[in-house]
Protein backbone atom coordinates (compact mmCIF):
# COMPACT_ATOMS: atom_id res chain seq x y z
CA UNK A 1 0.00 0.00 0.00
CA UNK A 2 1.40 3.43 -0.94
CA UNK A 3 2.32 5.92 1.76
CA UNK A 4 -0.27 8.39 0.45
CA UNK A 5 -3.06 5.81 0.59
CA UNK A 6 -2.07 4.66 4.07
CA UNK A 7 -1.91 8.26 5.28
CA UNK A 8 -5.39 8.93 3.85
CA UNK A 9 -6.77 5.92 5.73
CA UNK A 10 -5.16 7.04 8.99
CA UNK A 11 -6.42 10.61 8.60
CA UNK A 12 -9.90 9.40 7.68
CA UNK A 13 -9.94 7.11 10.71
CA UNK A 14 -8.94 10.03 12.90
CA UNK A 15 -11.67 12.24 11.46
CA UNK A 16 -14.49 9.68 11.54
CA UNK A 17 -13.75 7.79 14.70
CA UNK A 18 -11.75 4.80 13.51
CA UNK A 19 -8.91 3.55 15.64
CA UNK A 20 -7.89 0.08 14.67
CA UNK A 21 -5.53 0.79 11.80
CA UNK A 22 -2.01 -0.20 12.78
CA UNK A 23 1.31 0.77 11.26
CA UNK A 24 3.25 -2.43 11.82
CA UNK A 25 2.18 -5.99 11.08
CA UNK A 26 1.31 -8.15 14.07
CA UNK A 27 4.00 -10.69 13.19
CA UNK A 28 6.66 -8.00 13.58
CA UNK A 29 5.51 -6.67 16.95
CA UNK A 30 7.61 -9.02 19.08
CA UNK A 31 10.78 -8.23 17.17
CA UNK A 32 10.06 -4.51 17.21
CA UNK A 33 9.47 -4.47 20.96
CA UNK A 34 12.74 -6.29 21.61
CA UNK A 35 14.64 -3.85 19.41
CA UNK A 36 12.89 -0.85 20.99
CA UNK A 37 13.89 -1.92 24.48
CA UNK A 38 17.49 -2.40 23.37
CA UNK A 39 17.51 1.01 21.70
CA UNK A 40 16.10 2.70 24.79
CA UNK A 41 18.79 1.13 26.99
CA UNK A 42 21.40 2.34 24.52
CA UNK A 43 19.98 5.85 24.28
CA UNK A 44 19.37 6.43 27.96
CA UNK A 45 17.29 9.23 29.50
CA UNK A 46 19.62 10.97 31.97
CA UNK A 47 19.58 14.45 30.46
CA UNK A 48 17.70 16.23 33.24
CA UNK A 49 15.14 18.94 32.45
CA UNK A 50 15.26 21.27 29.45
CA UNK A 51 16.05 24.93 30.17
CA UNK A 52 13.17 27.36 30.39
CA UNK A 53 13.11 29.88 27.55
CA UNK A 54 9.85 31.75 28.17
CA UNK A 55 10.11 35.51 27.96
CA UNK A 56 10.41 38.50 25.67
CA UNK A 57 12.71 38.36 22.65
CA UNK A 58 13.71 41.24 20.40
CA UNK A 59 13.07 43.92 23.00
CA UNK A 60 15.43 46.17 21.04
CA UNK A 61 12.67 46.52 18.42
CA UNK A 62 10.23 48.12 20.89
CA UNK A 63 11.42 51.64 20.04
CA UNK A 64 11.05 50.88 16.33
CA UNK A 65 7.46 49.77 16.86
CA UNK A 66 6.70 52.85 18.95
CA UNK A 67 7.90 55.07 16.11
CA UNK A 68 5.92 53.16 13.50
CA UNK A 69 2.37 53.51 12.13
CA UNK A 70 0.91 51.43 14.98
CA UNK A 71 2.75 52.54 18.13
CA UNK A 72 0.36 50.63 20.40
CA UNK A 73 1.07 47.26 18.78
CA UNK A 74 2.20 44.81 21.40
CA UNK A 75 4.67 41.96 20.97
CA UNK A 76 3.87 39.06 18.69
CA UNK A 77 2.80 36.08 20.78
CA UNK A 78 4.46 32.75 19.96
CA UNK A 79 3.34 29.47 21.54
CA UNK A 80 5.41 26.27 21.50
CA UNK A 81 3.89 22.83 22.13
CA UNK A 82 4.96 19.22 21.84
CA UNK A 83 7.50 16.78 23.28
CA UNK A 84 11.15 16.99 24.30
CA UNK A 85 12.19 18.24 20.87
CA UNK A 86 9.94 21.27 21.28
CA UNK A 87 11.09 21.66 24.89
CA UNK A 88 14.77 21.62 23.86
CA UNK A 89 15.92 18.64 25.92
CA UNK A 90 19.65 18.06 25.64
CA UNK A 91 20.99 21.64 25.62
CA UNK A 92 22.13 23.67 28.60
CA UNK A 93 21.18 27.23 27.71
CA UNK A 94 17.69 28.61 27.10
CA UNK A 95 18.83 30.46 23.98
CA UNK A 96 19.85 27.12 22.39
CA UNK A 97 16.34 25.64 22.51
CA UNK A 98 14.31 25.60 19.29
CA UNK A 99 11.62 27.80 20.84
CA UNK A 100 14.15 30.50 21.70
CA UNK A 101 15.76 30.23 18.27
CA UNK A 102 12.38 30.63 16.59
CA UNK A 103 11.38 33.53 18.84
CA UNK A 104 14.67 35.30 18.11
CA UNK A 105 14.35 34.65 14.38
CA UNK A 106 10.73 35.79 14.25
CA UNK A 107 11.62 38.99 16.10
CA UNK A 108 14.48 39.68 13.67
CA UNK A 109 12.30 39.15 10.59
CA UNK A 110 9.28 41.04 11.94
CA UNK A 111 11.43 43.74 13.60
CA UNK A 112 9.07 43.46 16.51
CA UNK A 113 9.33 41.98 20.01
CA UNK A 114 8.09 38.40 20.46
CA UNK A 115 6.58 37.01 23.65
CA UNK A 116 7.34 33.28 23.94
CA UNK A 117 5.35 30.75 25.97
CA UNK A 118 6.63 27.18 25.76
CA UNK A 119 4.33 24.53 27.26
CA UNK A 120 6.02 21.51 25.64
CA UNK A 121 6.68 18.55 27.91
CA UNK A 122 9.46 15.98 27.68
CA UNK A 123 7.98 12.53 27.21
CA UNK A 124 4.68 13.89 25.88
CA UNK A 125 2.59 12.03 23.34
CA UNK A 126 -0.16 13.56 21.25
CA UNK A 127 -2.75 12.91 23.96
CA UNK A 128 -1.01 15.59 26.07
CA UNK A 129 -1.73 18.28 23.47
CA UNK A 130 -5.19 18.92 24.92
CA UNK A 131 -3.61 19.90 28.25
CA UNK A 132 -0.94 21.99 26.55
CA UNK A 133 -3.52 23.78 24.41
CA UNK A 134 -5.47 24.60 27.53
CA UNK A 135 -2.39 26.20 29.09
CA UNK A 136 -2.09 28.53 26.10
CA UNK A 137 -5.79 29.33 25.72
CA UNK A 138 -7.46 28.94 29.12
CA UNK A 139 -6.10 31.94 30.94
CA UNK A 140 -6.15 35.69 31.28
CA UNK A 141 -3.40 36.22 28.71
CA UNK A 142 -4.39 36.59 25.04
CA UNK A 143 -4.04 33.53 22.80
CA UNK A 144 -0.88 33.21 20.69
CA UNK A 145 -0.69 34.81 17.27
CA UNK A 146 1.08 31.71 16.02
CA UNK A 147 1.85 28.33 17.54
CA UNK A 148 4.48 25.73 16.62
CA UNK A 149 3.83 22.08 17.48
CA UNK A 150 6.48 19.33 17.33
CA UNK A 151 5.05 15.90 18.17
CA UNK A 152 4.96 12.28 17.10
CA UNK A 153 8.16 10.47 18.07
CA UNK A 154 6.80 9.13 21.38
CA UNK A 155 3.57 8.11 19.66
CA UNK A 156 5.63 5.75 17.49
CA UNK A 157 7.92 4.36 20.20
CA UNK A 158 5.00 3.79 22.60
CA UNK A 159 2.77 2.38 19.85
CA UNK A 160 -0.11 4.84 20.12
CA UNK A 161 -2.63 3.96 17.35
CA UNK A 162 -1.93 6.39 14.51
CA UNK A 163 -5.58 7.35 14.10
CA UNK A 164 -5.68 8.29 17.78
CA UNK A 165 -2.42 10.24 17.42
CA UNK A 166 -3.75 12.27 14.48
CA UNK A 167 -7.10 12.81 16.21
CA UNK A 168 -5.41 14.40 19.23
CA UNK A 169 -3.25 16.59 17.03
CA UNK A 170 -6.10 17.84 14.85
CA UNK A 171 -8.23 18.54 17.92
CA UNK A 172 -5.48 20.78 19.31
CA UNK A 173 -4.97 22.52 15.96
CA UNK A 174 -8.72 23.10 15.63
CA UNK A 175 -8.89 24.78 19.05
CA UNK A 176 -5.93 27.00 18.24
CA UNK A 177 -7.34 27.97 14.86
CA UNK A 178 -10.73 28.82 16.37
CA UNK A 179 -8.90 31.05 18.85
CA UNK A 180 -7.40 32.94 15.91
CA UNK A 181 -3.88 31.48 15.97
CA UNK A 182 -1.86 30.45 12.94
CA UNK A 183 -0.39 26.97 13.40
CA UNK A 184 2.77 25.31 12.09
CA UNK A 185 3.32 21.62 12.82
CA UNK A 186 6.73 20.00 12.67
CA UNK A 187 5.69 16.46 11.75
CA UNK A 188 6.96 13.21 13.24
CA UNK A 189 10.73 12.86 12.73
CA UNK A 190 12.22 9.88 10.93
CA UNK A 191 13.25 7.59 13.79
CA UNK A 192 15.11 5.38 11.34
CA UNK A 193 17.98 7.88 11.31
CA UNK A 194 18.83 7.47 15.00
CA UNK A 195 22.20 5.75 15.41
CA UNK A 196 21.35 3.44 18.36
CA UNK A 197 18.41 2.00 16.38
CA UNK A 198 19.45 -1.08 14.42
CA UNK A 199 17.90 -3.21 11.70
CA UNK A 200 15.23 -4.41 11.29
CA UNK A 201 13.78 -1.76 13.64
CA UNK A 202 15.45 1.00 11.63
CA UNK A 203 13.50 0.11 8.48
CA UNK A 204 10.25 -0.27 10.41
CA UNK A 205 10.85 2.95 12.34
CA UNK A 206 11.42 4.88 9.13
CA UNK A 207 8.28 3.43 7.56
CA UNK A 208 5.93 4.12 10.46
CA UNK A 209 7.43 7.55 11.17
CA UNK A 210 6.85 8.71 7.61
CA UNK A 211 3.35 7.25 7.50
CA UNK A 212 2.43 9.12 10.67
CA UNK A 213 4.04 12.33 9.38
CA UNK A 214 2.01 12.14 6.16
CA UNK A 215 -1.22 11.48 8.09
CA UNK A 216 -0.48 14.41 10.42
CA UNK A 217 -0.10 16.66 7.39
CA UNK A 218 -3.40 15.57 5.85
CA UNK A 219 -5.28 16.26 9.08
CA UNK A 220 -3.57 19.57 9.79
CA UNK A 221 -3.80 21.06 6.29
CA UNK A 222 -7.54 20.39 6.24
CA UNK A 223 -7.80 22.84 9.14
CA UNK A 224 -5.88 25.60 7.38
CA UNK A 225 -2.56 25.05 9.18
CA UNK A 226 0.87 24.38 7.68
CA UNK A 227 3.36 21.59 8.23
CA UNK A 228 7.12 21.26 7.92
CA UNK A 229 8.60 17.79 7.52
CA UNK A 230 11.21 17.04 10.16
CA UNK A 231 11.89 13.72 8.41
CA UNK A 232 15.57 12.83 8.36
CA UNK A 233 16.53 16.49 8.69
CA UNK A 234 19.49 15.62 10.87
CA UNK A 235 20.28 12.33 9.13
CA UNK A 236 22.86 13.47 6.54
CA UNK A 237 24.45 15.95 8.96
CA UNK A 238 24.52 13.31 11.69
CA UNK A 239 26.32 10.86 9.42
CA UNK A 240 28.96 13.49 8.63
CA UNK A 241 29.21 15.18 12.06
CA UNK A 242 27.56 12.98 14.71
CA UNK A 243 29.29 14.74 17.62
CA UNK A 244 28.06 18.13 16.46
CA UNK A 245 24.46 17.42 15.39
CA UNK A 246 23.31 15.14 18.21
CA UNK A 247 23.71 15.36 21.96
CA UNK A 248 25.48 12.95 24.29
CA UNK A 249 22.64 10.39 24.13
CA UNK A 250 22.87 10.19 20.28
CA UNK A 251 19.10 10.69 20.20
CA UNK A 252 18.24 14.29 21.01
CA UNK A 253 19.74 17.08 18.90
CA UNK A 254 22.64 19.18 20.07
CA UNK A 255 22.55 22.97 19.98
CA UNK A 256 23.68 22.80 16.35
CA UNK A 257 21.04 20.19 15.60
CA UNK A 258 18.28 22.33 17.08
CA UNK A 259 19.54 25.31 15.07
CA UNK A 260 19.25 23.22 11.90
CA UNK A 261 15.67 22.28 12.76
CA UNK A 262 14.79 25.89 13.64
CA UNK A 263 16.14 27.10 10.29
CA UNK A 264 13.78 24.67 8.55
CA UNK A 265 10.72 25.86 10.50
CA UNK A 266 11.43 29.61 10.64
CA UNK A 267 10.51 30.46 7.00
CA UNK A 268 7.14 28.70 7.33
CA UNK A 269 6.53 30.33 10.71
CA UNK A 270 7.14 33.77 9.21
CA UNK A 271 5.11 32.97 6.07
CA UNK A 272 2.13 32.01 8.23
CA UNK A 273 2.18 35.60 9.52
CA UNK A 274 2.79 37.07 6.03
CA UNK A 275 6.26 38.21 7.10
CA UNK A 276 8.47 36.15 4.80
CA UNK A 277 9.67 37.86 1.60
CA UNK A 278 8.85 34.79 -0.49
CA UNK A 279 5.21 34.41 -1.47
CA UNK A 280 3.19 31.22 -1.65
CA UNK A 281 3.63 31.21 -5.42
CA UNK A 282 5.31 28.07 -6.71
CA UNK A 283 8.91 28.12 -7.91
CA UNK A 284 9.44 25.25 -10.32
CA UNK A 285 13.21 25.69 -10.16
CA UNK A 286 13.03 24.39 -6.57
CA UNK A 287 10.74 21.47 -7.47
CA UNK A 288 7.72 23.10 -5.84
CA UNK A 289 4.32 21.85 -6.92
CA UNK A 290 0.58 21.84 -6.31
CA UNK A 291 -0.64 18.33 -5.55
CA UNK A 292 -3.60 16.56 -3.98
CA UNK A 293 -3.16 16.83 -0.23
CA UNK A 294 -2.37 13.14 0.30
CA UNK A 295 0.30 13.12 -2.40
CA UNK A 296 1.80 16.35 -1.11
CA UNK A 297 1.86 14.90 2.41
CA UNK A 298 3.54 11.70 1.20
CA UNK A 299 6.16 13.61 -0.79
CA UNK A 300 6.92 15.91 2.15
CA UNK A 301 7.33 12.99 4.56
CA UNK A 302 10.13 11.67 2.36
CA UNK A 303 12.01 14.97 2.08
CA UNK A 304 12.93 16.83 5.23
CA UNK A 305 12.35 20.57 5.42
CA UNK A 306 9.43 20.48 2.99
CA UNK A 307 6.45 22.72 3.74
CA UNK A 308 2.88 21.75 2.93
CA UNK A 309 0.42 24.62 2.98
CA UNK A 310 -3.29 24.50 2.11
CA UNK A 311 -4.49 25.65 -1.31
CA UNK A 312 -7.95 25.42 -2.81
CA UNK A 313 -10.19 22.40 -2.25
CA UNK A 314 -8.35 19.08 -1.99
CA UNK A 315 -5.06 20.62 -3.15
CA UNK A 316 -1.96 21.72 -1.27
CA UNK A 317 1.25 23.57 -2.10
CA UNK A 318 4.55 21.74 -1.74
CA UNK A 319 7.12 24.41 -0.85
CA UNK A 320 10.90 24.36 -0.39
CA UNK A 321 11.58 27.77 1.12
CA UNK A 322 15.08 29.19 1.32
CA UNK A 323 16.51 28.85 4.79
CA UNK A 324 18.21 31.81 6.38
CA UNK A 325 20.23 31.53 9.55
CA UNK A 326 19.50 34.18 12.12
CA UNK A 327 22.67 36.18 12.96
CA UNK A 328 24.53 34.83 15.95
CA UNK A 329 24.19 38.09 17.85
CA UNK A 330 20.40 37.80 17.62
CA UNK A 331 20.38 34.20 18.81
CA UNK A 332 22.57 35.06 21.77
CA UNK A 333 20.10 37.61 23.11
CA UNK A 334 18.72 36.46 26.44
CA UNK A 335 14.97 36.69 27.03
CA UNK A 336 13.49 38.84 29.72
CA UNK A 337 13.03 36.93 32.94
CA UNK A 338 9.55 35.39 33.18
CA UNK A 339 9.67 35.90 36.92
CA UNK A 340 9.90 39.65 36.37
CA UNK A 341 6.50 39.53 34.64
CA UNK A 342 4.79 37.32 37.19
CA UNK A 343 4.98 34.17 35.08
CA UNK A 344 5.56 30.79 36.59
CA UNK A 345 9.16 29.56 36.50
CA UNK A 346 8.31 25.98 37.44
CA UNK A 347 8.59 23.72 34.40
CA UNK A 348 6.16 20.82 33.99
CA UNK A 349 7.41 17.32 34.67
CA UNK A 350 6.73 14.14 32.73
CA UNK A 351 5.10 11.36 34.69
CA UNK A 352 7.27 8.76 32.99
CA UNK A 353 10.74 8.96 31.50
CA UNK A 354 11.03 8.97 27.74
CA UNK A 355 13.85 9.63 25.31
CA UNK A 356 11.70 12.11 23.45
Amino acid sequence: MSRARTARRIAAGAAYGGGGLGLVGVAAVGLVLAEVQFAKRTVGTGLGDPPRADGLYGSEFAALVAAGPDPDAGPLRLGMMGDSTAAGLGVRRARQTPAALLASGLAAVAERPVELRNVALSGAMSDDLDRQTGLLLDGEVPPPDVCVIMIGANDVTRRMPPTQSVRHLTSAVRRLRLAGAEVVVGTCPDLGTIEPVYQPLRWLARRVSRQLAAAQTIGVVALGARTVSMGDLLGPEFAANPREMFGPDSYHPSAEGYATAAMAVLPTLCAALSLWPESDRLELARDEDMLPVAKAASAAAGQAGTEVTPARGPWALLKHRRRRRVPAEDLAAAPASPASRGASTSPPRADTASPS
